[in-house]
């Protein structure tokens, strides 16, 4: 006798380092792109969309971990046997758009674009490999007042957020003068054989605001072991070297003007740093102009940003108020998003340099923050209104009603499962529905329909304490000719809409 094969199922999981989002959720997100999408359109970007999936060799290797080939994006082959990745940020896709259709575009060419992004790296606590990004680019320009203007906007995008001034600020810098920097201490950053120190230093110069100084020093020296106990090599520089970029990345001073000159003192003796402070200083003027205070928007020498490809001005939004992590520790919630310039990325398509520069928005961090902040409002949200199906041999009647409601305007849904009536109603009640539609027979008969106000219901049930009572009461229902039904619900809804607003 043959054993009878086991059946095995799988198992409900989620890979690791990917989420799932709820309806409310969504909501909200949606509210919150919609608000950031009206700030960039007002600036003049207008939107694009590119695939998720690209060619690998059009992605270029400028992730983070790009000293391991093939690390970092998730890839295969097509029927062509042609390498393709799931794209890893918007920007890539963005230049070979760009180099593809380049002498169509008005130049300079703006443009905004949000959607998913993947990175196989490993995940961990608010780290995911999947995530949002919600990016302005403009292309097809030298000038700094590019530049400025996306640091006036991802400041604007903050601010008509609901985040109060104070607890934002735009952090700018400038790759220039990070290569002065080198160039001081004697690393030569335009050399093949010093790229990967180069970028090294950089990626370490950019933990600063998570690891401080000491933590810094070390990945700036021999190398550091994280508290997982995984060790991350160093850049190997002397004591001295260390100490002049400590002293240069916390040489921040209370406005902008002080700071380049504490800035230029340091690095005065290389034209590329000098060239750097220039533009930095084109920018401060424009940010005045505009009536960009420091505590909106700073220059800040350790904002580097950690991919290789940028150019010139760099900057991030970052967040200065306290959060909670999940083992209720606090700390300072910090970069939202960021980005800079760089000119080089679609000449790798078009051989001749093409100017850009951009930010990208960390969609679910900066969810995440205004939920911190209460700036949310998933839970005012309602569900459809539900017409109950008390006779399901009438199932043409309620979905006539589901249509007249639906034809106004209003969103209604016909309940489409086979329970009794309390199950409807613990239905309806999940569904946050603002109201329900009940006809049974004897309503049918008469002509009549019973709205039952949800919202009302919760909040004078609260004051019944009688079976009795309740019976009799029926709290928020009532009774209307079915003629009437569309004008009856409208009211309805209108009432709790003033009910809540008078409530936020």
């Amino acid at each position: 006798m043959t054993k009878k094969q086991k059946n095995i199922r799988p198992k409900a999981r989620l890979p690791k380092g990917f989420i799932d989002s709820a309806p409310d959720q969504i909501y909200a997100m949606q509210d919150m792109l919609a608000q950031i999408k009206y700030t960039y359109e007002s600036y003049g970007f207008e939107p694009l969309d590119t695939p998720a999936i690209e060619y690998t060799d059009a992605l270029g290797k400028f992730l983070p971990d790009q000293d391991r080939p093939n690390a970092g994006v998730f890839s295969f082959q097509d029927d062509d046997e042609k390498w393709v990745s799931l794209r890893y940020d918007l920007t890539a896709p963005l230049a070979r758009y760009v180099a593809e259709h380049y002498d169509q575009l008005p130049k300079p060419f703006r443009r905004y674009q949000t959607g998913p992004v993947w990175r196989n790296e490993k995940p961990g606590p608010g780290r995911f490999r999947q995530f949002t990004q919600f990016d302005a680019d403009t292309v097809g320009t030298t000038s700094v007042a590019a530049d400025a203007e996306l640091c006036m906007l991802l400041a604007d995008c903050l601010a008509n957020l609901g985040i109060p001034r104070g607890a934002y600020n735009v952090r700018l810098s400038n790759r220039k003068i990070l290569d002065g920097l080198l160039l001081k201490i004697g690393l030569d950053p335009f050399s093949d054989e010093n790229s990967e120190q180069k970028l090294t230093v950089l990626r370490a110069i950019d933990k600063l605001d998570r690891l401080g100084g000491d933590g810094v020093a070390l990945l700036l020296g021999e190398g550091r072991k994280d508290d997982s106990g995984d060790f991350t090599k160093g850049a190997g520089l002397s004591k001295n070297q260390i100490d002049v970029i400590l002293s240069f990345v916390s040489s921040q001073q209370d406005t902008r003007s002080k700071t380049l000159e504490v800035i230029e003192k340091l690095i005065a003796d290389h034209d590329i740093g000098v060239e750097g402070i220039n533009e930095l200083r084109t920018m401060d003027q424009l940010l005045s102009a505009a009536g960009f205070e420091p505590d909106q928007i700073c220059i800040d020498p350790g904002i580097v940003r950690g991919l290789d490809y940028y150019t010139g001005p760099v900057f991030e939004a970052e967040l200065n108020f306290q959060s909670e992590d999940a083992s209720g520790t606090s700390t300072r919630f910090g970069s939202v998003g960021g980005g800079g310039r760089y000119d080089g990325l679609v000449a790798r398509f078009k051989g001749t340099k093409i100017p850009a520069t951009g930010f990208a928005i960390g969609v679910s961090r900066l969810y995440s923050a205004l939920e911190a902040l209460g700036k949310l409002e998933q839970n005012h949200r309602h569900g459809p209104v539900i017409v109950l199906v008390m006779d399901f041999d009438c199932l043409a009647d309620y979905q006539n009603m589901t249509r007249a409601l639906r034809n106004a305007d209003i969103k209604a849904e016909m309940y489409v499962g086979t329970s009794g009536m309390r199950a409807q109603m613990k239905y309806a009640d999940k569904r946050k529905a603002p109201c329900v539609v009940i006809q049974g027979e004897d309503e049918r008969n008469k002509g009549i329909v019973t709205i039952k106000d949800m919202v009302e219901g919760i909040k004078l049930s609260d004051e019944i304490t009688d079976n009795k009572d309740w019976r009799e009461g029926r709290p928020a229902q009532f009774s209307i000719p079915q003629e009437e039904l569309v004008e009856a619900v409208r009211k309805t809804l209108i009432s709790q809409n003033e009910i809540n607003n008078k409530t936020n």
